[in-house]
């Protein structure tokens, strides 16, 4: 049982050994596709892909009026900030911005565009919009939190909610990430490469060597003939 278990072991190291062999010996074409790979993924992020810029504005959830005590002493505030957060993204608010803003995209378009978060622990509203147009996600961003602030005092019969911060036109756009798209894409590239090595070497089934004869066949080799390649004579 031993001496079984000790076989099998050899015989695994010896395939991790033709794996790294195999994989070493095509680390050339490995670098080459890497490199191909970063240079594709980052010709097409950089060419191909329309940049978008995020714009984002806050809200304090709480108007003027309400004082600290009562914000304290509200057992509900997490829960308000989460009404807050869904009335923000609410159709009527998003079809009022569209409106006042006369922006030339659909209902669906703007809603995909909008996220609102709520930091943890706080009474803030983050808005952010990201469109193709820097000034357009800056517009809509700071339209969104005016018309979103009416309408959480409307619904919810309290005081406006007031604007911290208005979003400013971003200079860089939040995506897409050239470097990481065109890391990721060298890193596929070398990863296929790698795969097709290991294919390979598990699927050549030839035997081409003394110890290949031994491992698939178990037969002892008592002696080889090297092969000598014939020279051409030129004829005279």
């Amino acid at each position: 049982m031993n001496r079984e278990l000790l076989e099998s072991r050899e015989e695994t190291e010896i395939d991790l050994l033709e794996l790294v062999h195999a994989i070493w010996s095509k680390i050339w074409l490995v670098i080459i596709v890497g490199i191909i790979g970063v240079l594709i993924a980052g010709g097409y992020t950089k060419y191909a892909v329309t940049p978008q810029y995020s714009a984002t504005s806050t809200i304090y959830i709480f108007g003027n009026s309400t004082s600290i005590s009562s914000i304290a002493n509200m057992d509900l505030t997490n829960q308000l900030s989460a009404d807050f957060q869904i009335l923000a993204q609410s159709r009527a608010v998003l079809e009022k911005t569209l409106n006042e803003l006369n922006l030339d995209m659909s209902y669906g378009e703007l809603a995909s565009s909008v996220s609102v978060s709520n930091p943890a622990d706080t009474h803030f509203l983050k808005l952010t919009v990201t469109n193709p147009d820097p000034d357009v996600a800056m517009e809509i961003s700071n339209k969104l939190a005016e018309v979103a602030a009416d309408r959480v005092a409307e619904v919810m019969n309290t005081d406006r909610p007031n604007l911290m911060e208005k979003a400013v036109s971003p200079v860089a756009p939040s995506s897409p990430n050239l470097m990481k798209n065109a890391f990721l894409g060298g890193v596929v590239g070398a990863v296929l490469v790698i795969l097709l090595v290991i294919i390979q070497v598990l699927m050549n089934d030839k035997i081409s060597t003394a110890e290949d004869v031994q491992k698939y066949l178990g037969l002892n080799v008592l002696a080889s003939l090297p092969l000598e390649k014939k020279k051409k004579v030129r004829e005279s």
